[in-house]
C-alpha cells in the first residue's frame, strides 16, 4: 500500500474514532516507521498500567522493530544480510526467516507475482526517484537476473542463504502488517482486550468500544482526484480482524498517454496493466492480510479473485472502467459475518 493511501485511511480512522470518542477510551498516538500510528484500547478497570508506560512499551518495540527490519537504515539486521554479497549460509533473526517464509508462502500461491526481492526493478523504473524512465529490454533482462524468491534458501530458522549474491529483501509489502501485530501484542502483555491498532491505515480490532458499539473505519474512495469516503467498515463481532487496503491511484507515473502504476509484477519486472485500482483483505493475522493485499493487487480482479477463492480469502477487489466504480468479492467475503460493509 502506498503511504499516501495509508495516510488517508489513518486520517479517517481519526475522524471516525473522534466523533464517538468517550472518556473510558485511552489513546496513545505518534510516528513511527515513515508513517503516523493510532492506538484507541480500553484499559481494564483492574489494571495498574499508565498510558506513559504503554506509550514507552510502544515505542520500546518499534525502536527494535526498526533496527532489525528497517530497510531504510544501513545498521539494520536486514540490510546488512542484504550487504554481504555471498552464496554462503547466513545467521539471522528468527524474526525475519518468520517473514520471509510467510512471504514465500504468498509468492508461491500467487504464481510470483508477489516478490520480496523486487526493489532493484522499483528502482530501475524511477519510483525511488520519483523520476519516470522506463527500461531498455536489456536492462530489465540484467535486473530480473538478480531477483527472484526462489533465490533465496531457508536452511533452517536462523539460517538463509542467497543462491545470487547480490540478492536483496525488502519487507516493506509485509513489515507494516506485521508490526501491527507486534504493537497488539503490547497491548495485550497489558491485560488490554479491546483496542483498535492502526499504523499507516494499516489495522487490528478486536472487542468493542466501552459503551458496546463496534470499531468502525473509512475506507477511501480508489479515485486519484478525490478524498473521500467509500465505505464505512463496521467489525461487528468483536473477534480479532485486521484490514489490509492495497491501492494503485495515489502512486503512478503518467507518460505517453498511459499510467504506469508503482505495483510491479515480479513475473515480467513490468508494471501492472489491468484495471484493478484497490483491493481490501480482511484476516485474523495481520502480517498475513499485508502480504495478500498486495498480492492480489498484484494479480488484478480476474486472476486474484480465483486465488483468493482458492486460500479462502476475504477480499474485496475494486475496478475501475472510466470514471465507474467496480466491485466484485470473493466468497470467503460474501460469508464474512464478522464485518460488514456500508455505505457512508
Amino acid at each position: 500500500m502506498s503511504l499516501m493511501y495509508r495516510s488517508m485511511i489513518g486520517a479517517l480512522c481519526a475522524l471516525t474514532l473522534a466523533c464517538s470518542k468517550t472518556p473510558e477510551l485511552s489513546k496513545v498516538e505518534g510516528f513511527a516507521q515513515g508513517t503516523t500510528y493510532h492506538l484507541t484500547f480500553v484499559l481494564p478497570a483492574d489494571s495498574t498500567a499508565t498510558l506513559t508506560s504503554i506509550e514507552q512499551a510502544v515505542n520500546d518495540e518499534f525502536a527494535r522493530m526498526d533496527k532489525a527490519l528497517s530497510n531504510y537504515r544501513d545498521d539494520s539486521n536486514i540490510e546488512q544480510f542484504n550487504a554481504q554479497k555471498t552464496t554462503d549460509v547466513l545467521a539471522v533473526d528468527a524474526e525475519l526467516v518468520t517473514l520471509v517464509e510467510e512471504a514465500r508462502k504468498v509468492h508461491r500461491a500467487s504464481n510470483g507475482c508477489y516478490d520480496l526481492t523486487i526493489k532493484p526493478l522499483f528502482d530501475l523504473w524511477g519510483f525511488k526517484k520519483d523520476v519516470f524512465s522506463p527500461p531498455s529490454d536489456t536492462e530489465l533482462a540484467q535486473t530480473m537476473a538478480v531477483i527472484g524468491l526462489d533465490n533465496l534458501e531457508t536452511l533452517d530458522a536462523t539460517h538463509l542463504r542467497k543462491e545470487i549474491p547480490n540478492l536483496r529483501i525488502d519487507i516493506s509489502s509485509i513489515g507494516q502488517g506485521y508490526s501491527v501485530g507486534q504493537i497488539v501484542k503490547v497491548l495485550e502483555q497489558f491485560g488490554v482486550q479491546d483496542y483498535l491498532v492502526e499504523i499507516g491505515g494499516e489495522l487490528q480490532t478486536k472487542g468493542k468500544k466501552p459503551d458496546g458499539e463496534s470499531w468502525r473505519i473509512a475506507l477511501e474512495k480508489p479515485l486519484p482526484n478525490e478524498r473521500k469516503m467509500h465505505k464505512i467498515v463496521s467489525f461487528d463481532s468483536g473477534a480479532p480482524m485486521s484490514l489490509m487496503a492495497s491501492g494503485t491511484y495515489r502512486h503512478y507515473f503518467d507518460s505517453n498517454g498511459k499510467r504506469y502504476s508503482h505495483i510491479l509484477d515480479a513475473r515480467s519486472g513490468k508494471p501492472i496493466e489491468h484495471n484493478t485500482v484497490s483491493v481490501a483483505v480482511l484476516h485474523p493475522n495481520p502480517t498475513i492480510a499485508d502480504a495478500w493485499s498486495t498480492a492480489l493487487l498484484c494479480l488484478g480482479s480476474s486472476e486474484g479473485l480465483k486465488a483468493a477463492n482458492d486460500n479462502n480469502l476475504a477480499a474485496l477487489f475494486i475496478d475501475q472502467q472510466g470514471e465507474q466504480l467496480i466491485e466484485s468479492q470473493s466468497k470467503a467475503m460474501d460469508d464474512m459475518k464478522d464485518v460488514s460493509f456500508k455505505q457512508p
